[in-house]
């Protein structure tokens, strides 16, 4: 039985050839460590590093490579901002729609700290009213963070009106692009976003271990580094540098991951952002018409396609998300996702979080039209031969 997977709002696969192949010639040809040596080697290593960086400033827009900074996947970006930016007497604002890596942190700084933190919720469709946002800022309010697209329902936010907003406030914004880097046009200076977080593993089709957040110029000044540790530059300094990006890179690189993320980069800057948000528009379009085909089938988001990223949570009678998830696999060789994606109050916000969530499907680049009509014969076969349980 062939493997359909449909979980690349987790990680994304299959990855494109030159990933694989990027990150063989560093293992097999460089393998040293940037900045830890003056050989060739090391300076490739370096090169390698560079060379993400200002691909990924190409891509989002950011005027100087030095404001990417590497990181190990998006919640350690995130929590960069968050922990470093967040003292005592400071209010923060975010979204029923977030994932734990924003809620998490900031529920962290509120018993610890005594961060000030309000959740704004949103519609049954998960699109937040920034009205309401703007109604929470306080004038003690610092950082609105908050995700760009959802893990749950597909959701994308009006996140660069949000930052209109800030800015009217002078309230800093911190975007998690987690489910939108790689197939949604981000531009962060059209945008106005302060800081913004992605994964290396997702839409930028990276490895795991992978990912950047961008600050913009002069933030850095805000934002004391959470961790410290050697750089490789200005070793007899006895405190971390304040240089871009070195203030908040301690620590060998993963530059193997880096050399396979810089692929990725690349991958998608050729193909070109527009064309894969075509796609995926395709897919979700074609996917939402067969869902309305199945009887007693529920759908969660957006209906309108241009408010939405692939990404869909489904409930189907007869079945919890589990038990569909597994007869999807063992049945068909369909990979989904089931529970509540480490996004407790999404569930609340669509009614699920006391009932086991969803089973999620989200799309790549590389999943086609018809792998779309595969699944939606295999949905509609289920539905006729449902388990036989109780109710979660």
């Amino acid at each position: 039985m062939d493997r359909l997977y449909l979980d690349n709002a987790a990680t994304s696969f299959p990855k494109p050839e030159a990933v694989t192949e990027a990150m063989t010639a560093y293992a097999t040809r460089v393998g040293a460590s940037a900045g830890r040596g003056a050989y060739a080697e090391a300076a490739e290593s370096g090169r390698i590093i560079q060379n993400c960086r200002e691909k990924i400033a190409t891509l989002i827009g950011a005027t100087d490579p030095r404001n990417i900074v590497m990181t190990f996947n998006c919640s350690d970006g995130l929590n960069i901002v968050l922990h470093g930016l967040l003292s005592k007497g400071n209010h923060a604002i975010a979204t029923w729609m977030d994932h734990n890596s924003i809620l998490r942190p900031l529920n962290d700084l509120a018993a610890r700290v005594g961060v000030e933190v309000d959740f704004v919720p949103t519609g049954s469709d998960g699109i937040v009213d920034p009205a309401d946002i703007r109604k929470a800022i306080r004038p003690n309010t610092k950082l609105i963070a908050m995700l760009h697209g959802s893990n749950v329902t597909g959701t994308v936010e009006p996140t660069a009106e949000v930052a209109r907003i800030a800015k009217e406030h002078g309230v800093l914004t911190l975007i998690d692009a987690a489910q939108t880097m790689g197939h949604w046009d981000i531009n962060v200076e059209r945008d106005g976003y302060d800081f913004l977080a992605a994964p290396g593993h997702k839409g930028l089709l990276g490895p795991l271990g992978t990912g950047f957040l961008y600050i913009r110029p002069g933030l850095e000044k805000q934002v004391r580094p959470i961790k410290q540790g050697g750089t490789g530059t200005w070793s007899e300094e006895a405190v971390q540098p304040e240089a871009m990006p070195d203030k908040y890179e301690p620590g060998s690189h993963n530059a193997i991951g880096i050399a396979g993320l810089a692929a990725g980069v690349e991958y998608v800057l050729q193909r070109g952002v527009k064309t894969i948000r075509d796609h995926d528009r395709q897919l979700c379009q074609t996917f939402a018409a067969g869902l309305d085909q199945i009887d007693g089938l529920t759908w969660y988001g957006p209906r309108d396609v241009e408010k939405r990223v692939g990404v869909f949570s489904v409930r189907m009678p007869g079945y919890t998300p589990t038990e569909l998830s597994k007869a999807l696999e063992t049945k068909f060789g369909i990979l989904t996702r089931s529970g509540l994606h480490c996004a407790p109050l999404a569930h609340k916000t669509i009614g699920t979080l006391e009932t086991a969530g969803t089973t999620r499907f989200s799309f790549g680049p590389f999943v086609t039209v018809e792998n779309i009509g595969y699944v939606m014969n295999s949905l509609k076969k289920l539905a006729k031969r449902p388990a036989v349980i109780s109710s979660p």
